[in-house]
């Protein structure tokens, strides 16, 4: 079986891809591990840029039904000191540059864009291997393969298309963060409603923190952060949602009661999440016929730029591909030359935005950045 373009991975880069390509005529197919859409949960609010995720939504041409789905007053910020004094309360003025979405509607969104059979569901990927000539065969987990003269790695922190460009692999960082979520929180957590407020909630100290957001319908989304090694983690039991949390709770002993509920009094099970990332250079020699985009290419330390990244990076190659149809070669080279120092810049600045959130600083680092006094701790 030949396809025009392969596309591995239908998360927010992927599709982004796909959904150019299509805009410019040219045909792509993506596979996915997962068995459907709702396969599992598309994780949290995400802030679309102006610089990135933006013009890949304008270059897909979908600004008009983007503009659907925001939701207004989430530019919201509040951040508290661990005994719950109000350190900073910024209102939704309604003139920032970043409006908030949910990445689950986003992706149906992409998803509902493309021509039907576009995504494979349920195609897990085992290996890729180079055939010469600038094709690749894409072998999957079912024994099936397909052949392709375009393959593209939109496959996230753990690629399997990433081996034929590159022997990196992500690293733990030194830092995971645990997540739950709080449901209908005016009527059932009030008190986790009004302290979160209308947006998002940072109480941070140096190496820890409390992060929550006000998704729809009332929901909470917490994230609790730690800086901890991967095998004091592991000493955690995961699979006994009630110790976990106690566990993890201990370590805002003392907090304010207000805070330490957002983590005690979850709705769902506590997730661990670590936090990985490759080489904030990465990138690799060209190699004919493939190529990577978002986590794929340049997994980094989460500072809302990752979703972005990855749809820019989509409708890079995308424009790319349709404007050398003739000249695949030309076109990734083209799209590599301007990625790697995108994503590095990008991954520096991560780096720094961690700093100001867990560092010596922390919460005052982040709070000079809000109020346009960074620099000045």
């Amino acid at each position: 079986m030949t396809t025009d373009v392969t596309i591995i991975g239908a998360g927010l880069g992927g599709l982004l891809l796909a959904r150019v390509l299509h805009v410019h005529g040219i045909p792509a197919t993506v596979y996915e591990a997962e068995t459907s859409p709702a396969a599992r949960s598309q994780g949290g609010m995400l802030d679309i840029h102006e610089d990135n995720g933006q013009p890949a939504l304008r270059a897909a041409g979908l600004m008009d039904e983007f503009r659907g789905l925001i939701l207004e007053g989430r530019q919201a910020t509040r951040a508290l000191a661990p005994d719950g004094t109000v350190l900073l309360d910024k209102a939704d003025d309604g003139t920032g540059g970043r409006p908030e979405v949910l990445r689950g509607e986003l992706r149906q969104l992409l998803l509902d864009s493309l021509p039907a059979g576009t995504v494979r569901w349920g195609h897990k990927v085992s290996r890729a291997r180079t055939l010469g000539g600038g094709r690749h065969e894409v072998t999957f987990a079912d024994g099936t393969t397909v052949t392709t003269s375009l393959l593209v790695g939109a496959d996230g922190a753990w690629s399997r298309v990433r081996p034929l460009l590159s022997d990196a692999t992500p690293q733990y960082t030194g830092m995971s963060f645990v997540e739950t979520y709080l449901f209908d929180s005016d009527t059932q957590h009030p008190a986790g409603a009004r302290t979160v407020g209308g947006g998002a909630l940072f109480a941070l100290v140096p190496g820890k923190g409390l992060m929550a957001h006000r998704e729809s319908g009332g929901t909470l989304h917490t994230y609790v952060m730690l800086t901890e090694p991967q095998d004091w983690f592991a000493g955690i039991d995961f699979t006994d949602p009630a110790a976990a949390t106690a566990r993890i709770a201990e370590e805002f002993d003392g907090w304010a009661p207000e805070l330490t509920a957002l983590i005690t009094d979850g709705d769902t099970a506590p997730v661990l999440r670590p936090l990985n990332a490759l080489p904030d250079d990465h990138q690799w020699d060209r190699v004919p016929g493939v190529t990577l985009l978002g986590d794929a290419a340049h997994l980094s330390l989460p500072n809302g730029e990752g979703a972005n990244l990855a749809m820019y990076d989509g409708a890079e190659l995308g424009k790319a591909i349709a404007a050398h149809p003739h000249d695949v070669e030309a076109a990734l080279t083209g799209y590599e030359r301007a990625m790697f120092p995108r994503s590095a810049a990008a991954a520096t600045d991560g780096a720094h935005l961690h700093e100001l959130l867990y560092g010596d600083h922390a919460p005052h680092g982040l709070i000079n950045m809000l109020t346009g006094h960074a620099g000045h701790e």
